[in-house]
């Protein structure tokens, strides 16, 4: 195996697969080797060139794309997929089931529930007047929610249960459960029962919930 490194005080499960030239337990600014757990569950995957800082606890299932970064705080929960070069920043909570693409940015302060899916190249924005570190609050993705992609979600945003923001979007308010937006800035479209798919292989592809 190729370069590979493992901080003191880290706790990998059964049957973890971690690639080469990856870097594990990485203490953060102010912090010692070893000082801050970290903790990997069964059956993970970790592939090449990824960093998971100390002080994050991941669930078992990790799926992880190649050159992700997750820094220090993350509570990240059971069967979750994070795309290649994909960022955590410190002190985020991800529930479980949820899909990160590739090349997603995720800041701090940011809360994505059960089962949400975040399309590749989505920005979300943690800070209304950038730099103020005390205002800061990341958005809240509730369960099921799907972001498309190359979508931005501004700080502090709540976007709905069960709601699906188009390709492409700027969100600047809250979106409702079950609705469908899109748009610069995103405006309310549909409601999620009326999309249709349009291969025609199923009638509904969504339900409202």
């Amino acid at each position: 195996m190729e370069f590979l490194k493992i901080y003191p005080n880290v706790q990998l499960g059964t049957d973890v697969v971690i690639e080469d030239f990856v870097i594990i337990g990485a203490p953060p600014r102010g912090k010692k080797p070893g000082e801050l757990a970290t903790t990997i569950g069964d059956h993970s995957h970790i592939r090449s060139h990824s960093i998971i800082y100390a002080g994050t606890e991941i669930g078992s299932g990790l799926e992880t794309g190649h050159g992700i970064m997750i820094r220090e705080g993350n509570i990240i929960g059971n069967d979750c997929s994070i795309g290649t070069n994909s960022v955590l920043e410190n002190d985020n909570n991800i529930g479980n089931n949820v899909r990160i693409h590739s090349n997603v940015f995720i800041p701090q302060y940011t809360v994505i529930e059960n089962n949400a899916w975040i399309g590749p190249n989505v920005v979300l924005t943690n800070d209304p007047h950038p730099p103020c570190a005390k205002c800061m609050k990341g958005p809240i993705i509730k369960r099921y929610a799907r972001i498309g992609a190359h979508s931005t979600i501004l700080p502090k945003l709540t976007i709905g249960e069960n709601s699906l923001v188009g390709a492409g979007s700027l969100v600047t308010k809250d979106v409702p459960p079950n609705s469908v937006v899109m748009g610069h800035p995103a405006k309310f479209i549909k409601k999620i029962t009326e999309i249709e798919c349009k291969s025609g292989i199923i009638e509904k592809p969504y339900q409202e919930m």
